[in-house]
């Protein structure tokens, strides 16, 4: 039985989920065991004609970037976003937060005209994403753990819960009762609550849950001593396409 073919591409991105991937020391030689890496701008010269999973990587920005997503669609049996950029749209879309053309020129200067540019998308807005692996960079468990599932012909496990609920698991102390601004309630779970386990605060860098109470977050975050403009600068970072955080308001007094 042949082993399943596997090919990487990257869009509008800073390439640090696809560098994250050439990190599995320990599980490279057992991944290659099960599938055929047979693209891979970041790791060999080879090119493939199709491929039974294409793992996309960053947002999709310029008229080129949505011709080759088609393409690389119509060739892939299963399609999977890699990252904040290619399920969010990620930093990459705070652009469209300004004037495109003030972006062009603050960017390009003189030579604008010479980059097109749209506003940014994930992925998904341009064609059918099968599967999605969140965060800045993907998490490495996470990417392993959907690939097997892939492999193996099983559904794999998404989680819609807050990290809040993994920081409780770790029995972490709440970054907030520290003072320090944190994103916890409303952000996706699923990195094992990485960042406030090593005394950081949680960015939302996987996007937000699916009931995120934006409007109960920043109200939580005043009480914690922030501003309101502050928390939504913070939301908008890696989510500023949600609709929940963007027609947000703290209606509480």
């Amino acid at each position: 039985m042949s082993k399943p073919r596997v090919a990487f591409f990257d869009f509008t991105s800073c390439e640090g989920c696809q560098l994250n991937k050439l990190n599995l020391e320990n599980d490279l030689l057992s991944l290659l065991e099960l599938v055929d890496i047979v693209e891979f701008r970041e790791a060999m010269d080879d090119k493939a004609e199709n491929y039974d999973v294409a793992f996309i990587e960053g947002s999709i920005s310029t008229p080129s970037c949505v011709k080759r997503i088609y393409d690389i669609r119509r060739r892939a049996g299963v399609l999977v976003s890699l990252g904040s950029c290619a399920v969010l749209g990620g930093v990459n879309a705070m652009k469209n937060l300004h004037p495109a053309d003030w972006v062009q020129e603050a960017v390009y200067g003189d030579d604008k005209y010479l980059f097109p540019s749209i506003p940014v998308q994930p992925v998904s807005a341009y064609v059918k994403v099968d599967y999605e692996i969140r965060g800045c960079p993907m998490s490495t468990p996470e990417f392993l753990h959907v690939l097997k599932s892939i492999v193996l012909g099983r559904k794999p496990e998404i989680f819609d819960h807050a990290v809040c609920v993994e920081c409780k698991l770790h029995e972490n102390e709440c970054v907030l009762d520290k003072g320090m601004f944190c994103l916890g309630p409303v952000s996706r779970a699923g990195c094992e609550a990485i960042c406030p386990e090593n005394g950081q605060y949680c960015t939302g860098c996987r996007g937000l849950i699916s009931n995120a109470n934006v409007g109960g977050a920043i109200h939580m975050l005043k009480r914690h001593g922030f501003s309101e403009q502050e928390a939504k600068k913070k939301l908008q970072m890696y989510s500023s396409l949600n609709k929940l955080i963007n027609e947000a308001e703290c209606r509480h007094a």
